[in-house]
């Protein structure tokens, strides 16, 4: 398949909880359940020293609760599994009241994560406390007692054991969504969420070119040839996957340095607490250069993703055969290479070869080579590799891998040296068709958001249940439970993927330790208490509805937002937009993703915004959020939530208004395109006064982050355009054709809105208003000229934004429901 889709290589998040179960007889017969045993037992006997383990433990513990008695007030203690019944677990014990010590709590874990997954239990469930990420409110510890008062637990105890011993974090493309500009201060804070949420399985991408540049060099490859190669800062997760090559970039050799620094800083705090971090591996992307330095290598030039004219600067990246001998000798290089640079760190690779890049051939004897031949690469760096797939191709291109195509490559490994990343089970899962991915171990994934918008969405029952039907289901080979967070609001600054929705990552990562499936509406109360410190009725209320609205889509559509403030439509609204959309339009739009959903309110040629629930619900649920305001006020976790809740019901009113607007104009009235014109334009502004009063909904951090990153002012000024470019028009554009994936990774963020979006729409009613006054057809190319030629200007601008917030939420909030809500 020549185009490839960017929702393939997922531009969007996820948190990935991994679960091992108890593994059939068919699995077993075929040696893969003593495979992963013997994996595991590897892992484990690679961990770092028990005393380490626990220092590191001792070290989460002192950023989380800084008070110097709460780090005496707690006992670490690494314990083995044969303590804890042949698994890995933690354990919480009262110290006894005769001990001469301050400590008041002992923990036990396998392993340090589990010792601070036990910590993070005890706060939330002895003492009320809350984490999140700091973009979604931070901690809410306010409800801990002073060392000294801690409460006790009950009886002997608690234990919890992992139903599966692994939880698994991230997706390939959260590198550029929501960790591009990260600092080792912020990553820091983001391994200690990951400890205190179970991941015990993380991704870690960081710094990769490095390691690729010293690779591609020993292959008489030039750092030249490397600059149009390699993305920009931004856009490296797709230029390493070969959706494109050199766009964003050059690459500075100072960015590649200091990334690789930060990469082993990284992998060491992992190991110090116990995690097995997941490396890359060589999937046969190539640079162009490769095929005139070995002339008969079987490279292939792929075809065209995304680009709005085939531009070869940016487009149909080369791809070298796995079956050529120099596929198996730079992926044996590469591997090789990482063992260099970080050591014996890991035996479980990524690697995502076939998604979207389908074989030449459907036979399945040339498939079974051709995962073979990735296989041995893997292998011959490290024997005791096993490979992790990501299993999204076998529903986004159910036509080519039926049942023979998909056994043909799932088999061609050893059993047991592959795991499948099952990715979208919370909404369209395969293990349910494919006869538990015929026997493969695999890992049951939630997919919840697609470009790193801000947008409130999640399927809290399917999240609830989901892993435990796949855990407890006839001749089950799920071997893990991913929380797939594409998207990050907020890196050092903000995320594109998984600093959003904190609901659905903290009940997704719980699931680590549930055996049984979880009572939302129980569950929801005591999260709701946790995160704000204190009992609300109103709002304890309010999620009750939002449970039922906004966290109950069940229509099968992946989230994506599609609100017309931030996905506005590139269209003429005088003809039938089917004439101008295209294949990858339509694409998109099957998954929930694409630049417009067809719905059947009013006509099939009008573009409707994603919509599952009733606006009318989430209004009360507003009201009753703002009727509890007084009493939790101060509180962070409050004021992000309030933000996000009222962002989310103004815009669907915008969408409304936009609609209206069309209409009027399809009917030549222009009082009305007028009236309902101004009123989009003036939700844009308010929702942008309303984004500005939380540090966490603002342009100037993301943007301030990226230069941060920067060692000189042309890498700086590089890293701002990639900034900006990523959030707006995302890839290339011609002077009368706006990128195919403008707005993808749309943000709610104040002053996107003031100084983007509401002059692109200004700019596009102007336009209408303009055709029916001179009664005119409107002129779709001058508009589009006028607005990229607008649009480039800004992806290049150097203007400051506030990294403060600015306003009382709450009464900001109160206003607006009273201007835009109160009947």
């Amino acid at each position: 398949m020549s185009n490839r889709s960017p929702l393939l290589f997922f531009t969007t998040l996820s948190v990935i909880s991994i679960l091992l179960l108890q593994s059939p007889a068919s699995f077993a017969s075929y040696g893969g359940r003593d495979a992963i045993q013997a994996l595991a037992t590897r892992l484990d006997s690679q961990r770092f020293s028990s005393s380490v383990q626990e220092t590191a433990a001792y070290g989460v513990l002192r950023r989380l609760l800084p008070l110097p008695a709460y780090q005496s007030s707690f006992v670490f203690k690494i314990v083995s599994k044969d303590s804890c019944g042949g698994k890995s677990c933690f354990m919480i014990s009262n110290r006894l009241k005769s001990s001469r010590s301050g400590a008041e709590i002992i923990i036990k874990g396998t392993t340090a994560v589990d010792i601070v997954s036990g910590l993070h239990w005890y706060i939330k469930y002895s003492c009320g406390a809350h984490v999140s990420w700091d973009k979604t409110g931070g901690i809410q510890i306010a409800s801990i007692p002073k060392p000294g008062s801690l409460p006790r637990v009950k009886d002997d105890g608690v234990m919890i054991q992992r139903p599966v011993p692994w939880n698994y974090y991230q997706n390939v493309v959260t590198s550029s969504y929501s960790y591009v500009w990260w600092n080792w201060e912020r990553w820091e804070n983001e391994i200690d969420w990951m400890a205190l949420q179970g991941v015990n399985l993380p991704l870690a991408f960081t710094g990769q070119e490095a390691i690729w540049q010293k690779v591609f060099m020993n292959f008489n490859i030039t750092a030249h040839d490397l600059d149009g190669f390699f993305g920009g800062p931004a856009f490296l997760a797709w230029a390493r996957m070969g959706n494109l090559h050199g766009w964003g970039g050059p690459l500075s050799q100072s960015w590649m340095d200091e990334q690789l620094v930060l990469q082993k800083q990284i992998l060491t705090r992992m190991q110090e607490l116990g995690m097995t971090p997941v490396l890359p591996s060589f999937s046969g992307n190539v640079p162009a250069a490769l095929s005139k330095i070995f002339p008969s290598a079987k490279i292939t030039r792929l075809g065209d993703w995304n680009t709005v004219n085939k531009n070869p600067r940016w487009c149909c990246t080369y791809l070298l055969d796995p079956s050529d001998p120099l596929f198996i000798e730079i992926g044996r290089a590469f591997i090789h290479q990482q063992f260099k640079e970080y050591g014996d760190v890991t035996d479980i690779y990524s690697c995502d070869t076939f998604n979207e890049n389908s074989p030449p051939t459907d036979d399945p004897e040339y498939i079974n080579s051709l995962g073979a031949a990735v296989y041995q690469a893997m292998s011959a760096g490290d024997k005791y590799a096993v490979w992790l797939m990501q299993g999204w191709l076998f529903y986004s291109d159910s036509a080519f891998w039926k049942q023979p195509q998909m056994e043909a490559l799932l088999h061609s490994v050893p059993f047991g040296k592959m795991i499948v990343l099952d990715l979208f089970a919370e909404a369209k899962p395969i293990w349910e068709s494919s006869s538990q991915f015929y026997d493969t171990p695999y890992v049951w994934c939630m997919l919840h958001n697609f470009g790193g918008n801000i947008e409130m969405y999640g399927i809290l029952d399917s999240i609830a249940s989901g892993p435990v039907d796949a855990r407890v289901s006839k001749n089950s080979t799920m071997v893990l439970i991913w929380i797939f967070i594409q998207l990050a609001v907020t890196l050092t600054s903000l995320f594109i993927g998984i600093e959003q929705n904190p609901v659905v990552y903290e009940l997704m990562s719980e699931m680590a330790f549930r055996k049984e499936k979880v009572k939302i509406l129980e569950w929801l109360k005591t999260y709701a208490r946790r995160r704000y410190g204190k009992a609300v009725p109103e709002i304890e209320a309010a999620w009750n509805i939002l449970y039922h609205t906004v966290y109950n889509c069940t229509d099968g559509i992946a989230d994506h937002n599609t609100d017309f403030i931030v996905k506005f439509p590139d269209w003429d609204p005088s003809v039938n937009p089917r004439h101008i959309i295209s294949k990858q339009d339509e694409l998109h739009t099957l998954f929930g993703g694409g630049r417009y959903l067809f719905q059947q309110q009013r006509s099939s040629d009008f573009p409707e915004a994603h919509l599952w629930y009733s606006n009318h619900d989430t209004v009360k649920a507003l009201q009753l959020f703002l009727e509890g305001g007084d009493i939790v006020n101060g509180s962070l976790t409050y004021r992000y939530d309030l933000v996000d809740l009222t962002r989310q019901v103004l815009s669907k009113i915008s969408n409304e208004e936009y609609t209206n607007a069309i209409l009027a104009f399809r009917k030549k009235d222009i009082s009305a395109l007028k009236h309902h014109s101004r009123r989009f334009l003036g939700l844009i502004k308010d929702i942008d006064v309303l984004l500005a009063s939380d540090d966490n909904f603002l342009l100037g951090t993301w943007l301030e982050t990226s230069k941060a990153l920067a060692s000189n002012p042309i890498d700086s000024k590089l890293n701002e355009w990639n900034a900006r470019t990523q959030v707006t028009m995302w890839y290339d554009t011609t002077a009368a054709l706006q990128s195919k994936l403008h707005d993808y990774a749309n943000k709610f963020w104040s002053g996107l809105l003031e100084d983007y979006y509401l002059p692109r729409a200004s700019t596009f009613f102007g336009h209408l208003i303009n055709s029916l006054e001179k009664n005119e057809q409107f002129k779709m190319v001058d508009w589009r000229v006028e607005w990229i030629a607008l649009s480039n200007k800004w992806q290049a601008g150097s203007k400051l934004y506030p990294v403060k917030a600015q306003g009382d939420a709450l009464s900001i909030a109160r206003g607006l429901y009273e201007k835009y809500l109160r009947n």
